[in-house]
């Protein structure tokens, strides 16, 4: 089967639509079209460069588009894809049919004519990969014949933030807001943002609706969108929330908003239990690691070279010259009980310090039996590698006397990979900690602090970098507790610049 594929490669601009008719055009005349097809492909293709640009463009995005004319059985298939800010063609309106062109919703009439020139049309949403529109024609069948009207494209421009404190209401996710939460992120990180689910809106919409996800937005009095954020559970096992995906559309910065949206999160019903929240806070600066302080969110760890450098932050500076590292910080909701904890004797003072910084002063701290664990006591170990992020987490549930040898094994699978950085989560509760975190420590990982409460139990995390140097001068803390835990981790990262 000959399927012949032939693309070309636009700027993002309006003025490029006729090199792009003359390109489907000829393209299909080879294909065996001719006459009325002809004209109805470059109507279609004209309507979806009007959509393309009204609704793919953004101010800080100069990436180019692609236009795709590939062969198929008794036909051509046309794809027009890019990397613009998200969009859901299905809020544009819908044709009603006897109602005249003065009746129906202008915004519609585009995709309306698309559907009518065409055999079969496509969008598809495709998370950081950007977007596509999917133009079917077969030889036989054409469609009636239309005549189009053609539209203008706006364009678009960086919005000025509103200097006057405007009303606005916070609440839960209505799902026909999900794509403008998609939109939000990509015009505060464009399509960098380690965790893709948000740039999925059906995700957005089913992780609410079955607890995963709570999601909070911010909307003015009719009913703009202004910003987004949300407490994620990382698994069905855990009853601790990661406070994410926080967003603010830029003309909206200076409300408030975030204050409002946190304290909507934490007073909200929820559909399963919450026992405390953390949050990963980037440590190219330090409004985020203010917020966090401010609402009793207090510093517990410091993750080293987690993310790209190609992470994008709108409207905020920062130095891009090393890998990310990012704060960790964490908040019970719930009393915690006390508890044995086997921390490594070498850590057990900055462990006590950080879980006083908690508001803990109960647990109990135990030193381990040597024969500690049972030799024929296996290890059971989980592991999740964001290949975006170049990052690995490491999930150590039951430390066997093997765990170490399992540890050793997936870290050289990972670093043959090419991931740059491995944090490693054990289980202070398991009196096997005790002395594996002094193995392991031998073998390249170091100390980067404690999450509380996590699904194995209080964990001890431990790091290691694959490669990656980490100049801490570049580092950026608020905290006084921040800063020690950076000082302790200096002293005993094996990678450190001297």
């Amino acid at each position: 089967m000959d399927r012949r594929l032939v693309k070309l490669t636009l700027p993002h601009d309006a003025s490029y639509l006729p090199l792009a008719q003359a390109f489907v055009r000829e393209t299909a005349v080879i294909d065996g079209f001719a006459g009325k097809n002809l004209l109805e492909m470059e109507v279609a293709l004209e309507e979806t460069f009007v959509n393309v640009i009204t609704h793919g463009q953004h101010f800080e995005r100069d990436e180019p588009l692609e236009i795709t004319c590939e062969r198929i059985p008794r036909g051509i298939k046309i794809v027009v894809h890019e990397t613009g800010i998200p969009f859901d063609p299905g809020q544009l309106g819908d044709y009603r049919p006897g109602e005249g062109l003065q009746a129906m919703p202008a915004k519609g009439l585009g995709t309306h004519l698309i559907r009518q020139m065409m055999d079969e049309v496509r969008f598809e949403n495709l998370g950081p990969g950007g977007k596509q529109t999917i133009l079917i024609k077969y030889r036989a069948g054409a469609a009636e014949d239309d005549v189009p009207v053609a539209a203008q494209p706006r364009e678009s421009s960086e919005p000025e933030v509103i200097q006057e404190q405007i009303p606005y209401t916070v609440r839960g996710l209505d799902p026909a807001e999900a794509i403008e939460i998609s939109r939000c992120a990509y015009k505060s990180h464009g399509y960098s943002f380690f965790d893709d689910h948000i740039y999925y809106p059906d995700r957005l919409v089913s992780l609410n609706a079955s607890g995963e996800m709570i999601s909070a937005v911010a909307v003015t009095e009719d009913n703009r969108f202004m910003g987004h954020a949300a407490l994620l559970y990382q698994s069905a096992e855990e009853d601790i929330a990661e406070l994410t995906f926080v967003f603010v559309n830029v003309e909206y910065r200076g409300q408030g908003i975030f204050k409002h949206l946190i304290e909507y999160l934490f007073a909200c019903p929820k559909q399963r239990p919450l026992a405390g929240i953390y949050a990963y806070a980037v440590a190219n600066h330090v409004f985020t690691q203010k917020a966090m302080m401010r609402y009793g969110i207090n510093d517990c760890g410091l993750l080293l070279a987690t993310s790209p450098n190609s992470w994008k932050f709108k409207g905020i500076a920062g130095d891009s010259s090393q890998r990310i590292s990012v704060a960790l910080s964490f908040k019970y909701l719930q009393a915690p009980q006390a508890k044995d904890l086997y921390v490594p004797e070498h850590h057990r003072a900055i462990v006590e310090r950080l879980y006083q910084n908690l508001g803990v002063t109960g647990h109990r701290y135990r030193v381990a039996d040597d024969d500690s664990p049972p030799q024929n006591q296996l290890g059971e170990i989980e592991s999740s590698c964001n290949e975006l992020e170049s990052c690995v987490g490491i999930f150590v549930k039951t430390l066997g006397a093997d765990v170490v040898k399992q540890i050793q094994r997936l870290v050289r699978s990972f670093c043959l990979r090419q991931i740059a950085c491995i944090n490693l989560f054990l289980n202070l509760e398991d009196p096997g900690t005790y002395h594996h975190a002094a193995d392991l420590e031998k073998r390249g990982f170091f100390f980067a602090g404690i999450l509380p409460s996590s699904r194995f139990g209080d964990a001890l995390i431990l790091q290691y970098l694959n490669n990656v140097a980490i100049d801490y001068d570049k580092i950026h803390l608020q905290s006084d507790m921040a800063k020690e835990i950076c000082r302790y981790i200096q002293t005993l990262d094996p990678y450190r610049e001297t």
